[in-house]
């Protein structure tokens, strides 16, 4: 009888153990690092140090953690320089051995990571760069987008566009992968509703003598001209446009990238220019007024897009890691979850296409009064094509 209670008591105390297992496993201890490779000095630092901070309003609304885990933040600037992007990548993953990787803004640099990112199965999420290969050729199963693709907003105003009854079309665009991809996108979309892109204007980057073809513009005398500019570039082009008394009589599109951010520099030129962009000033959802009120009371500052996809970025990592119980390690199931996650985010909720781009509204702005007010939204859940993505 003693030996049967000793057995008994050896198997209660070895289930206890069991258990004890399953609940550390559950429950894993340590901090997930998350290693930000953005831009925080040059052009592009303002556009970094916005999703760094939406990102981490996101996690300080949680209470400082994700999925029940505290947070530790690696941090590398990325200088937006494509030829020091595998080595900077390599940092967070081979000497940091982060969790996630999130970067960046730049399309040049953004590719370099997510190969960096497939050939060391770490995850990556791009809170910015819009090049169409990360969610087409070059897409991945560890490589997900919280942004856009640069096709998403240019062939929504491909449809305005048309739906304006504009027949003929200019493109003018830096010849760059991003501006080129912007102009296609916008083509796509324009044409197949019947209209014509009469001239496609490129001047190299970031060259800003635009008389030549503010001049041929006047001469062809199009029903419209689309442009991808942004940052300066954006601003002395829309003034230029405005001064040589184009604007008045051949109304001037682009992606919402023409006047974001740069509307103190347009002045009064901006006034009246037209865009399209997954995110506005005046939308009316919940989510949006209390996002806006904790980025002002946190940073002193009107938040933006970039601060958007920065606070969207945490929201998706923030639904895998859920999915796995807090465990970053089981990235399979963190991707699942990632995966089948509908966002609720400031811009309006969106989910993600099989190519893990945002499946999202793109809304129809207008300058007024110093904002890219919402006038409509131009398409409803507009996915991206993920052209030549295998996932």
């Amino acid at each position: 009888m003693t030996y049967k209670i000793n057995a008994l008591g050896k198997l209660i105390f070895g289930v206890a153990l069991a258990t004890a297992g399953l609940a550390a496993q559950a429950a894993p201890e340590g901090k997930v690092k998350i290693g930000f490779m953005l831009p925080y000095t040059g052009t592009y630092a303002a556009l970094g140090n916005a999703i760094t901070n939406g990102f981490k309003q996101y996690v300080a609304e949680n209470g400082g953690k994700l999925a029940g885990r505290e947070i530790e933040y690696y941090t590398v600037d990325d200088e937006s320089d494509p030829a020091k992007a595998t080595e900077n990548a390599n940092k967070l993953v081979k000497r940091d051995k982060v969790d996630v990787l999130v970067g960046t803004v730049h399309s040049g640099v953004a590719l370099a990571m997510a190969k960096v990112a497939r050939e060391n199965k770490t995850l990556l999420i791009v809170p910015n760069a819009g090049a169409d290969e990360i969610t087409g050729p070059l897409c991945a199963a560890n490589v997900f987008r919280s942004s856009f693709s640069a096709w998403q907003p240019a062939y929504a105003m491909g449809q305005v566009v048309a739906q304006k009854g504009m027949k003929k079309v200019v493109t003018v665009t830096w010849k760059y992968s991003f501006g080129l991809q912007s102009v296609e996108g916008f083509k796509e979309a324009f044409e197949k509703s019947g209209g014509k892109v009469v001239k496609d204007m490129t001047l190299p980057f970031p060259n800003v003598e635009f008389q030549p073809f503010l001049t041929e513009i006047a001469a062809l005398k199009p029903d419209a001209v689309f442009v991808f500019f942004a940052g300066a570039g954006a601003a002395k082009f829309v003034k230029d446009y405005t001064a040589a008394g184009l604007k008045n009589s051949i109304p001037l599109y682009g992606p919402g990238f023409l006047t974001d951010g740069n509307l103190d520099a347009m002045g009064e030129a901006g006034k009246g220019v037209q865009t399209t962009l997954h995110y506005a000033d005046g939308l009316d959802n919940k989510k949006d007024a209390a996002f806006r009120l904790g980025y002002v009371k946190a940073y002193k500052m009107q938040p933006d897009v970039y601060a958007v996809q920065g606070y969207d970025a945490a929201q998706l990592y923030q639904a895998g890691l859920s999915a796995a119980a807090g465990d970053a390690a089981k990235q399979d199931v963190v991707i699942k979850g990632m995966e089948a996650a509908r966002i609720d985010s400031p811009r309006g909720a969106f989910t993600l296409s099989r190519a893990h781009n945002p499946v999202q509204d793109i809304y129809l702005r207008e300058v007024q009064g110093g904002q890219n007010k919402v006038l409509s939204t131009a398409v409803k859940a507009l996915a991206d094509p993920a052209r030549g993505c295998k996932i």
